[in-house]
Formats: C-alpha cells, sequence, structure tokens
C-alpha cells in the first residue's frame, strides 16, 4: 500500500529536479549505496515508489519505508520481475556485483535481459540505468566490460533507456570515497601505482541523484547513453592531496612506481582501507584507463542547477560533514557481500541438538534495560565488542586475508542501527527497539553463525542480558571448527557478558549522576 504522508525532504539532493505528478517509478538496489538514497529523492520529487527487493523485510527500518510499496522479487526470476514492472513509468535498473570474475558478468548479462524483456512487455515508459564511464577503443577489465555490456542490453531493447555513465562517485559513504579517505588519512608518505597520474573526472553523489531523479522526464524519443562528470578533471594524486587540504591533514609524499598491478594495488588497499579487496579491484581497475567525459549532453535534458554542479573540493567537505555529524544514509556496505550467507536464523526446532551449537549466557545488569540497549546498539566499529580485543582484530585479519569483510567495514552511524546494516563481520538481520539485536555472521566460514544479543527481565524486575553465539557447522570441517574455538568462549563471550554489564551500569551511575545534579541545580 501507499502511503499519502508528505514525502521527507532528500537527504543528498539540495535542487528539486521536474515534477513526479505521482507517476510510479520502480527502484532496484534499493538495499545499495545509490539505490537506498535514490528512493527519498523521487519521493521528495513526486514520485510513487515501488521498491524492488530479495528480502524485504530487510528495509522495514529505511525511515521512508512507509512511503512506498515493496515487492519481494529476485532480479534473475523473469516471472517476478515482470509482475513488478506492471503499471511503470519509469524503472531504475541499480543492479551490478562489484566483482571482476567472468561468472558475476554473465550473471550481470543474464539479469539485465531479463529485466529488458520484462520491462518490454509491461510497456514501461523510460529504463534508467547508472553505468562506468569508460575509454571508447580500449581494452577494459572485466567489471568495466560487464557494466558496458548491461547498458548496451538495455539500449537495445524497445524500451526508451538512459544510461548514464559515471567514473568515481563522491559521497559519505561511497566505496570510492572511503577508499580515497583512507588511503590519504592513514599514509602520509605512500608508493603508488603509477595509474594515480591518470586523469578522472570525479561527480558528487547529489549531482548523480540529479541526474537519476531528471532522467525521468526525458522525451520518448531519446534512447543512449550520457556522460555525467563533475566540473573538475584530477588525477587520483590530485584527488587524495585535495581531501588532504579539505581535511586539514599535512601534505601527503606520493612516490608513483612501475610495478603494481591492479591485483597488487587492490590488495593493499584492502589492508589499508576498509574497502575488502574483491571491491576495491574493480575500482582500481576503473582508474587504469583516464575517465573523462566526451560530453555533457545531459544538461539540454537536466539542466544543471544555477550555482553549477559541485566541485571536488565542495563534494569532500560535504561527505566530510555528513560522517562528522553521523547522518550516512548508505555506504557501500549496505549491499552484502558477494558470497555471504543470508540465510535468516531458522526456527525449524530439527535445527535441535547435534545440528545447531549454542553459546548462551545470561547477566543481572544493574541498569534499567533502555541504558543496556543503548550499549548493545552501540556494540562494535570503533568501540569494539567489549571482549579480548587481540582475539576479534587477530580473527579480522584472518577473515580478510581469506576473502572476508573482517573488522574494518564498522558501522553507518555510531550509535543506531537498522536492519540490513553491516557491523564489521556481522550484518544486522533483526532488530527490535530495546529488546533484540540479531546480527549474522559475513565472515567465511565453514557454517552459518549468529549472535543473539537480548534484553529481558527476570520475575523480580532485574534487568538481565542474554547472549547467545549460534552456529550450524557444514561438514566435519564446521564440527572442528567449533571444537577448536569453544575453549576460547569464556574469554570472548564471557568477557562480552561483563564488559557489557559493566559497561551499562556506569552509563546508568552516570545518567544517575548527571538527573542529581539538574535536580540540585
Amino acid at each position: 500500500m501507499y502511503d499519502d504522508t508528505p514525502a521527507e525532504a532528500p537527504l543528498e539532493n539540495a535542487h528539486e529536479v521536474g515534477d513526479g505528478g505521482g507517476r510510479l517509478a520502480l527502484v532496484t538496489g534499493v538495499s545499495g549505496y545509490i539505490g537506498g538514497r535514490l528512493v527519498p529523492e523521487l519521493l521528495a520529487a513526486g514520485f510513487r515508489v515501488r521498491a524492488v527487493a530479495r528480502r524485504p523485510e530487510a528495509l522495514r527500518d529505511r525511515p521512508w519505508i512507509g512511503r512506498v510499496e515493496v515487492v519481494g522479487a529476485d532480479a534473475s526470476d523473469a516471472d517476478a520481475v515482470r509482475a513488478a514492472l506492471e503499471g511503470v513509468d519509469v524503472a531504475y535498473y541499480l543492479i551490478h556485483a562489484m566483482s571482476s570474475g567472468a561468472a558475476f558478468s554473465a550473471k550481470d548479462r543474464r539479469t539485465a535481459r531479463t529485466f529488458a524483456r520484462a520491462a518490454t512487455a509491461q510497456r514501461v515508459g523510460r529504463v534508467v540505468y547508472l553505468g562506468g564511464l569508460y575509454p571508447e577503443g580500449e581494452e577494459l577489465s572485466t567489471h568495466m566490460e560487464s557494466r558496458r555490456e548491461v547498458g548496451e542490453i538495455l539500449l537495445d531493447s524497445p524500451v526508451p533507456t538512459t544510461v548514464l555513465r559515471a567514473a568515481v562517485i563522491l559521497g559519505s559513504g561511497s566505496a570510492s570515497f572511503e577508499m580515497m579517505r583512507h588511503l590519504t588519512e592513514r599514509l602520509p608518505a605512500m608508493v603508488c601505482p603509477k595509474w594515480v597520474g591518470n586523469r578522472i573526472q570525479p561527480i558528487a553523489v547529489r549531482d548523480v541523484l540529479r541526474y537519476l531523479v531528471g532522467s525521468a522526464d526525458m522525451p520518448a524519443d531519446v534512447d543512449r547513453a550520457f556522460d555525467i562528470g563533475g566540473p573538475d578533471v584530477l588525477t587520483y594524486l590530485d584527488m587524495m592531496r585535495g581531501y588532504a587540504e579539505v581535511a586539514g591533514l599535512p601534505k601527503r609524499h606520493v612516490l608513483p612506481v612501475r610495478v603494481m598491478s591492479p591485483r597488487l594495488s587492490s590488495h593493499w588497499v584492502g589492508v589499508v582501507t576498509p574497502v575488502p579487496k574483491e571491491i576495491a579491484r574493480p575500482l582500481v581497475e576503473s582508474m587504469v584507463h583516464e575517465v573523462v567525459c566526451k560530453e555533457h549532453d545531459i544538461a539540454r535534458y537536466v539542466p544543471d542547477p544555477p550555482e553549477g554542479l559541485l566541485g571536488f573540493r565542495e563534494a569532500v567537505h560535504l561527505a566530510l560533514e555528513r560522517i562528522q555529524e553521523a547522518n550516512v544514509t548508505t555506504r557501500w556496505s549496505s549491499a552484502s557481500v558477494p558470497g555471504a550467507p543470508s540465510d535468516p536464523l531458522p526456527s525449524d526446532p530439527d535445527w535441535a541438538g547435534g545440528n545447531l551449537y549454542v553459546d548462551e549466557r545470561t547477566t543481572v545488569v544493574d541498569a534499567p534495560a533502555p541504558v543496556l540497549w543503548r550499549v548493545l546498539e552501540g556494540i562494535g566499529g570503533d568501540r569494539g565488542w567489549y571482549s579480548w580485543p587481540m582475539a576479534w582484530a587477530l580473527r579480522g585479519v584472518v577473515d580478510r586475508a581469506s576473502g572476508g569483510p573482517g573488522l574494518r567495514r564498522g558501522r553507518r552511524d555510531p550509535q543506531h542501527l537498522m536492519v540490513g546494516d553491516a557491523v564489521d563481520w556481522w550484518r544486522v538481520e533483526e532488530r527490535e527497539e530495546d529488546r533484540l539485536l540479531r546480527l549474522r555472521a559475513e565472515m567465511r566460514l565453514p557454517g552459518l553463525a549468529w549472535l543473539d544479543l537480548r534484553v529481558e527481565s527476570d520475575p523480580v524486575g532485574r534487568t538481565l542480558f542474554r547472549q547467545r553465539a549460534l552456529f550450524h557447522p557444514k561438514g566435519l570441517a564446521g564440527q572442528a571448527y567449533w571444537a577448536a574455538i569453544s575453549p576460547f568462549h569464556d574469554v570472548v563471550f564471557g568477557g562480552m557478558q561483563r564488559n557489557v554489564k559493566r559497561a551499562a551500569e556506569a552509563a546508568a551511575r552516570r545518567e544517575q549522576s548527571a538527573a542529581g545534579a539538574t535536580l540540585v541545580a
């Protein structure tokens, strides 16, 4: 059902574009970085929005959820996609695997063809796709070639299509921005590959969103790709040095060398930044080429704002402001890690006994339930996990080395969580205010794992912290893994119980002291 409550103000785009006029816009990839930001922009422009997600329940904490129609559909399911596109005026195709493997490219092609056929069958008014900017006539990486192919597949359909081609997108939480930010902040001096001298035309995320929304109003005879970029053409070295200046950092010293391949560079990025090498490699491979807009024809249909497009320094300043204010609405980690488990915790009793290992602990906490909840909801990221930091750090390093996310993803918000948020190597699977936080592991494991954190009350009204670690092993390797880590549970999970209790009780005492001081005053 649609909610007729007025849409909230757009989060990242300060300029109105067009008028949706109640037209129906379908958005795929709503759990991703761009899709999650596009929805409120479309609502603010007057569109009705249908959000398509493989797991609709993962969207329920989004601030815009009551204003959209949510449809559960897998993009590879032709019947489901066709049903989702019924009655749609403009469809946004924001599906793309962040990988450079041939298998992902084949999947991208199949999914794009499925979508194009369904859009044709349902007589969708326009398809809009956000792809990558690439040079003509050069050999492209598997990742960039896949993005090019997807755009061509959509353009080859009878449905009028707009393909927007962007290079580096600058915005709080984007993978490109986070990679640049952490490289610059953590390395005052660095050896970099020669591609840091290639020219790039970055674009602010708010201008990307503006073009996406404005593309819905293009005339029916417009069926083409457009290069989109900001006003500045810079080298990656210029961007790092410019970031350092905006962030108030000392001058960065960079020595370009010729021996670092994209593969080696992506491993280095994976070590230094939160962005894992599997995501870093496609980003690095796209920078091997110079990616500068060859035209600005988009302005004929979506005019530039009166004050112009956002420049590099302004975009960096705005992104840092969002980060400092903890107002990052989506991050690169909003989308799940390729290959990570996505199965929710089953309630099937057949999982009992030997098929599901459980480490369960309960502690009485001398603090009000809401205080304990705030401690639990703030877990992970910079605050850590309240137990043996060295063990968590070592496990994170092992996970990164084996292709997992490790601990460096951090959190989108330092205090508040939503279902679907990434928290280090966990994903928020369930959240019930003041009561339950369930995290599903996305680390590399021979099985499936969850961490269940609950706030409860005993019969006499005391606050209880109940903690369960659950593990469903896969084969003998899973059984051996549980047996190997069990001796450390008292240190890790027992320590978490004790330290969370201390943190909640200390917070309660601080609140009581503050309340007492207020009364005295």
